[in-house]
């Protein structure tokens, strides 16, 4: 049996990324931040390094700093001549037979090229003795050993990372440019909704689409405007849709996009936009509209909450990426034992909600994670993964091989 909601007019969801990403406008402008307020946000510039890194030849780990002309087939001693530490370096002159005591990251003395580990040593009367297995050349950070002088340290377009924040610290680099951030406004739609905190009148449901889109939407390359609930009243949506666009670069909205008499986003979208497409074959998420009005992108959600996380985290997160200037990788999908029977009508492809766990030998198995209806919350909170079924694909078997992606391991590159 099919599934009633099906088309063959109906967009896949990879024919509607496509669709997207050929439509999305390039966003333009920068500005200038610190390190201190980088974490998350794109570069638009490439990072060179203005020295070698590390800048000096210095020690890897505490020890005895020593040249490898020195080193004897049995143990030898040598006499310890003065101390390199971290920050103060040894001023003298090292001469054959002679040693530095030093410690990690201290500067290695020109004359010496090797360094042992205080552990391995020992002091007596006449100096340091070293054992018989000393080895040359080891225990040494060579200057430019991580970076030469003027090579790329960053590329534009890296989200930076704090590894990456640490990287630009420690080439002296405090200032940055960045792409602004993106301009999103969203909304939801309905008589129904009254605000979460507010007594509910019978018939009444609280709004919890907002707060999860602004959790969906936490994020330092986003600037985040909610513009609250819109009644089921069509000029007023229309006009705070014409306001918002002039203002932004995206408009999300939840509710209205389906074929409800109370239903007006996509008729609007045709009216002061351009709608591109209306509805996609996929479950939860069918009725979901993209378009531009003017230069702004926007994105008609469905109203159900778990179609609002699917759709946004499916459709809505590349495209916010893409306009923040990130190249967009396929998410991180793999194969899974499926260890609970799933329900399902060929027609769509559909994303349920499944708990992923590794057995001990190191295979993944996934059972559901409950009620799958486009309004349980629950079952989703409990989830770590989708389980990905296929438009034509039926019920699903136990012991059956599924396909798992697990929440919040989209993979970007710079």
């Amino acid at each position: 049996m099919r599934d009633i909601c099906s088309h063959n007019n109906l967009l896949s969801l990879e024919d509607a990324l496509e669709r997207i990403h050929q439509r999305l406008p390039k966003i333009i402008g920068e500005e200038s931040i610190t390190l201190s307020h980088a974490l998350g946000r794109v570069l638009n510039q490439e990072c060179t390094a203005p020295f070698d890194l590390p800048p000096f030849p210095n020690s890897s780990m505490d020890g005895y700093a020593f040249h490898s002309n020195d080193i004897q087939q049995s143990t030898f001693t040598l006499k310890q001549v003065g101390t390199s530490w971290a920050g103060k370096p040894f001023s003298g002159q090292v001469q054959r037979g002679e040693c530095v005591r030093i410690f990690t990251g201290a500067v290695l003395p020109a004359e010496l090229d090797s360094v042992i580990m205080q552990e391995q040593v020992h002091s007596v009367d006449a100096g340091i003795q070293f054992p018989s297995n000393t080895q040359a050349y080891e225990n040494v950070r060579h200057a430019g050993e991580d970076v030469k002088k003027s090579d790329l340290l960053l590329p534009i377009n890296k989200q930076l990372s704090a590894t990456d924040i640490g990287l630009l610290a420690s080439a002296g680099l405090y200032e940055i440019k960045v792409k602004r951030k993106l301009r999103i406004a969203f909304f939801s739609t309905g008589d129904e909704l009254s605000p979460v905190g507010s007594k509910l009148e019978f018939g009444q449901i609280y709004d919890s689409n907002r707060y999860t889109l602004a959790a969906l939407l936490s994020n330092p390359c986003y600037s985040v405007n909610d513009l609250g609930v819109m009644p089921d009243d069509k000029n007023k949506i229309r006009d705070s849709l014409v306001s918002a666009a002039k203002n932004n670069d995206v408009i999300i909205s939840t509710g209205g996009a389906s074929v409800g008499d109370a239903d007006f986003i996509q008729e609007i979208l045709a009216e002061i936009g351009q709608v591109d497409f209306w509805k996609l074959a996929i479950k939860p998420g069918k009725p979901l509209a993209f378009g531009l009005i003017e230069n702004c992108c926007f994105f008609g959600l469905p109203g159900n909450p778990i179609s609002v996380i699917a759709t946004f985290q499916q459709v809505v997160a590349p495209a916010l990426h893409q306009l923040s200037g990130l190249a967009l990788k396929k998410p991180l999908r793999f194969t899974a034992v499926c260890k609970s029977p799933l329900y399902k009508k060929a027609g769509r492809q559909e994303f349920q909600r499944g708990i992923l766990s590794q057995t001990e030998p190191g295979e993944f198995e996934v059972i559901s994670a409950g009620k799958q209806g486009s309004n349980i919350l629950s079952a989703s909170s409990r989830a770590n993964c989708y389980i990905i079924l296929n438009r034509e694909q039926e019920n699903v078997a136990i012991d059956q091989t599924v396909l798992v992606e697990p929440f919040n391991t989209y993979l970007f590159e710079a």
